[in-house]
């Protein structure tokens, strides 16, 4: 039986760390590559602590960093295939080139510059864990639910493992694409329209991803925003020169992908829109396990590795 550790945290704030985000490939830094029990040196509440620190910047998009964490863990995550047991978010990948360069990983170097600073403040965790671990913290300080987390992941020292372009979902698909890709994972479809939920986060921008604008309008808290817009608000084609997309017919204020739009269609997914639409609560106790599943995906964690659940900052 995995032990349980309940986290308490105090406040903190660092600053100045913030300031000293690095740019460029910063990962070639000479330093050793932690092994794979190199988080038993680590404080993992001080590490949440000073990540939770990170997400507030009024300067950058809607305030927080918080919503590109949570898409950074999902990529780093995400590609995880269980027939060839290849890719997920042990090895960190992400950070490397070509898999950094992958259409759906556009503008996740800026996540990565911003962690960069507590990389260097703390040497022995890896990557891995700390791509996931800040996906957790945003998902909890931005309002959403306790999500378990483990340390215990290792870093690729090269580029070799690299996972191939297509891995992670094409917006501009529909149900069917969305299933071939998370069933790849392992995930079946109530968990896959839990995890769709997390686009309550956040917005498109066309300098990245070529879609533009926010879901809703609280972008920087994790609510069930997500199926009630896309069930109530009537979402016609965006007239533009970008790529197929939808905004609200009422204000053209918020989008929906293509994507997006199965979950509505399709019988299968929309009825687990209709009861997250209705009850967050109901939403928050699915999405949590199914987050805590796909960082996991791939990993051979430690048999003595704890699990944490860490309480949210006050």
């Amino acid at each position: 039986r995995i032990p349980t550790t309940k986290a308490g945290i105090n406040p903190g704030v660092l600053g100045a760390l913030a300031a000293g985000a690095l740019a460029g490939w910063y990962f070639y830094s000479g330093e050793p590559t932690p092994s794979r029990d190199s988080w038993r040196k680590v404080n993992f509440h001080n590490v949440y602590k000073d990540i939770a620190a990170l997400l507030e910047d009024e300067d950058y998009d809607d305030g927080s960093y918080g919503p590109v964490f949570v898409r950074l863990a999902w990529h780093a995550s995400g590609t995880y295939d269980r027939k060839t047991g290849t890719g997920g978010s042990d090895g960190a990948t992400i950070r490397f080139k070509p898999e950094s360069g992958h259409g759906a990983n556009a503008g996740l170097d800026v996540a990565r510059a911003r962690l960069e600073p507590l990389k260097k403040k703390y040497p022995h965790i890896s990557y891995g864990d700390l791509y996931t671990l800040a996906g957790v913290v945003a998902v909890q300080e931005l309002g959403g639910p306790t999500v378990r987390w483990r340390p215990g992941r290792s870093d690729e020292k090269i580029s070799a493992n690299c996972t191939p372009d297509g891995r992670l979902p094409d917006a501009a698909q529909g149900a069917n694409h969305v299933r071939d890709i998370f069933y790849r994972m392992g995930f079946n479809d109530q968990e896959i329209a839990a995890l769709i939920g997390a686009h309550a986060l956040g917005r498109c921008h066309s300098n990245r991803s070529g879609y533009e604008g926010p879901w809703n309008a609280s972008p920087t808290s994790f609510t069930n925003f997500f199926y009630t817009e896309l069930l109530e608000d009537k979402w016609v084609p965006k007239k533009w020169d970008g790529p197929a997309q939808y905004v609200d017919k009422d204000t053209k204020s918020f989008m929906m992908l293509p994507a997006d739009i199965a979950f509505k269609t399709d019988p299968q997914f929309r009825k687990y829109v209709e009861k997250y639409a209705a009850d967050q609560d109901a939403f928050f106790a699915d999405f949590a396990p199914a987050f805590t599943k796909l960082l996991e995906l791939g990993v051979k964690f430690p048999e003595d590795a704890p699990v944490y659940e860490f309480k949210t900052l006050e």
